[in-house]
């Protein structure tokens, strides 16, 4: 009773000194990632004067994805450093003088693993694809809708591909005076539109700007000659009209696992591998937790004491890691050419975990040879 008792509070020590570690590399970690992706977005508003609450919500939509992507990595950089430190401390020779055996030394890591396993569950099948799809209809709100009211004065403002809008002053109401409109998004009939005065106007599929007594200067492409149309009222849509068309395309980083193995009907033929791809790789990838856990922990707790410590044992543990994200990359690639071969993204994300637990855990196969004892005649 007092073993398990003393087991029991050593598997909360070494849990919550797993548990810390991995919160506090994981948010560092992802805090380092979100400020260089975010620099991308930083133009939007030093140019369009976008607030920083807009900033940080786009921005904020990706932090998911990263969090998915480094959380099987910080899950073995905590074990393989927490375990070290235990080591070096010498407090695993301690608890195994008490008794503690293997498994009872790597339960406390293997708690922890299946924790982020499941973690990584959750954001691979709803939370990363449900905000990267608000990340994308937010952006293209922000390019179709809010960058048109943006327009400043006196500064010449892209509003999208190919439309760039001029206006020399603004009144309260809203009137706008002086106007210019560069249109090019029809790359075959370029124009340019001048008006007195206008204001935007809120239209179904985005701003509008209403003209008044301008003209409409544009290139016969039959004549060359210069044609000029006068008008008193003339509306411009200053929407994104060449993704207009249709429906907003679904990116496959925003699909759900059934949209990635029965993919809308506009996706290409030849993209359908890479999409069945992609809904195995969701699904098998966050094993990796268990396996990244169990290859800190095999070369953690096997091998020879050492007094003074060593750097064989956690330099082949970090290049073992650094072979199997090669290989995870490879077997993503491959797979995604030919799905024949998605088996292999199970296997990796599997197979080193089962081959590591069993090497720590498994009972030696040739038991160690003891000298009888010879009691005195």
């Amino acid at each position: 009773m007092h073993t398990a008792i003393f087991g029991k509070r050593l598997d909360r020590y070494i849990f919550r000194q797993l548990l810390f570690a991995l919160l506090a590399v994981t948010s560092g970690l992802t805090a380092l990632i979100w400020l260089t992706q975010s620099l991308r977005f930083v133009e939007l508003v030093v140019n369009h004067g976008l607030s920083l609450g807009v900033f940080m919500r786009l921005t904020g939509l990706l932090i998911p994805s990263f969090v998915a992507v480094i959380l099987p990595i910080t899950t073995f950089v905590v074990v393989q450093f927490v375990y070290q430190r235990l080591a070096g401390d010498r407090e695993l020779t301690v608890m195994r003088a008490a008794g503690l055996s293997p498994f009872a030394l790597a339960r406390p890591a293997f708690a922890l693993a299946v924790l982020t396993t499941l973690a990584c569950y959750a954001l691979n099948l709803w939370l990363v694809p449900a905000s990267l799809a608000a990340f994308r209809q937010f952006q293209w709100e922000i390019r179709n809708r809010i960058a048109a009211f943006l327009v400043q004065e006196g500064v010449f403002t892209e509003v999208s591909d190919g439309l760039t809008v001029y206006i020399r002053s603004r009144e309260p109401d809203g009137t706008l005076h002086g106007i210019l409109v560069d249109d090019e998004r029809d790359k075959n009939n370029p124009a340019t539109i001048l008006a007195e005065r206008g204001r935007i106007l809120e239209g179904p599929t985005g701003p509008r700007v209403l003209l008044i007594d301008g003209s409409r200067q544009q290139i016969d492409n039959k004549t060359g000659r210069l044609d000029i149309l006068t008008f008193y009222e003339n509306v411009v849509d200053l929407a994104d009209t060449a993704h207009q068309d249709g429906p907003r395309l679904l990116d496959i980083s925003e699909a759900t696992i059934p949209e990635l193995l029965h993919p809308p009907s506009n996706i290409p033929r030849v993209d359908m591998p890479r999409w069945a791809a992609e809904a195995y790789k969701r699904l098998a990838s966050p094993l990796s937790c268990l396996s990244y856990a169990s290859v800190a922990l095999l070369f953690s707790l096997t091998g020879t004491f050492r007094r003074h410590g060593g750097v064989v044992r956690p330099l082949a543990s970090v290049g073992t890691m650094v072979v199997l994200l090669a290989l995870g990359l490879a077997v993503g690639n491959i797979a995604a050419r030919d799905n024949a071969l998605i088996p292999l993204i199970w296997i990796h994300a599997a197979l080193p975990g089962i081959v590591c637990a069993w090497l720590l855990l498994a009972p030696p196969l040739m038991p160690s040879r003891r000298r009888p004892l010879r009691h005195a005649s």
